[in-house]
């Protein structure tokens, strides 16, 4: 049985109030990667993003967004993870280009740093909590946001490898279960603690090398584990040319058009893919007399 990346499993424990999940991702993070020159760091950061990006996004209980944003005054200004319901995931990062060497350890990374997590349903209000990023490393930050928000006991491990030129992520959480919506499941939980030690224990080889089977049975042979079926994780960008024609509508048309004049044409670039976008006058004609038949066109 051969690995499977690009995939997200969810996991229960039969005997005990705990659930998991695990993911592995392959070619979604090399096309969130083949967007821009990264230096490793910040492709490690963005693995580590994205791993947990998909771990919480498959712990929403309805059809919508949620979005994982690393704001900070330090090294890196900008980091963020948009995904959905059904697993799909794009990302970006900024950070300052004129720093050669960027540390190694995550916190040094950051300075007055903080992350947010939104979550947007299609339908009902959104959601927003923030959590500094004051720990040591990214999962334990998120493992912090768990805790603050929802009062669930939350263990995370993220891994990322580099080697053959094929950069690799992947992500286990362990959950305490919400006996009901009211109860708060933050008290001590040694079953938990237990399970967590062991997740401790999983190698970053093991982790990209073991078919899920078979690494669950590795790290927890004296329980009994469900595997469910695998979900299909992919990168995704939904830009468009109407979705930037929205954009501009909120610019005057007479600015519009002079910008055509003086550089030939308006052309965005979408952060997440980099594909491209021009228009010309009559693009603007129809922008502005909300007319929405325009053809996306990617350059």
């Amino acid at each position: 049985m051969t690995i499977k990346f690009d995939s997200l499993d969810r996991f229960l424990f039969e005997k005990k109030n705990v659930r998991g999940e695990l993911v592995r991702l392959q070619d979604s993070f090399q096309e969130i990667l083949a967007s821009y020159h990264y230096p490793l760091q910040i492709q490690r950061l963005l693995g580590e993003l994205m791993a947990a990006s998909s771990l919480l996004t498959a712990t929403l209980k309805f059809e919508g967004e949620i979005s994982m944003q690393i704001h900070s005054e330090g090294l890196v200004n900008y980091a963020v993870i948009n995904g959905s319901h059904d697993q799909k995931l794009r990302g970006v990062a900024r950070w300052d280009e004129s720093v050669e060497d960027l540390p190694s350890d995550f916190a040094s990374l950051f300075h007055k740093g903080y992350i947010a997590i939104t979550l947007a349903p299609r339908e009902g209000e959104r959601y927003q909590g923030i959590v500094a990023l004051d720990k040591p490393s990214l999962a334990e930050c998120i493992e912090d946001y768990f805790f603050q928000s929802e009062q669930l006991l939350t263990k995370i491990q993220l891994y990322t490898q580099f080697t053959d030129d094929t950069p690799l992520s992947a992500g286990l959480l362990l959950q305490v279960l919400p006996e009901t919506s009211e109860t708060s499941q933050a008290h001590d939980n040694p079953d938990f603690d237990h399970l967590g030690v062991l997740a401790k224990t999983l190698s970053v080889d093991e982790v990209f090398t073991l078919p899920s089977a078979d690494l669950l049975h590795r790290l927890y042979h004296e329980e009994v584990v469900r595997l469910y079926d695998p979900q299909h994780v992919v990168f995704h960008c939904d830009c468009s040319k109407q979705r930037s024609a929205n954009a501009l509508r909120s610019v005057a048309k007479s600015e519009l058009l002079d910008i055509i004049q003086e550089q030939g044409a308006i052309v965005m670039n979408c952060q997440f893919c980099h594909a491209e976008y021009k228009y010309d006058a009559v693009d603007v004609e129809n922008i502005h007399n909300q007319n929405h038949d325009i053809e996306p066109v990617k350059h």
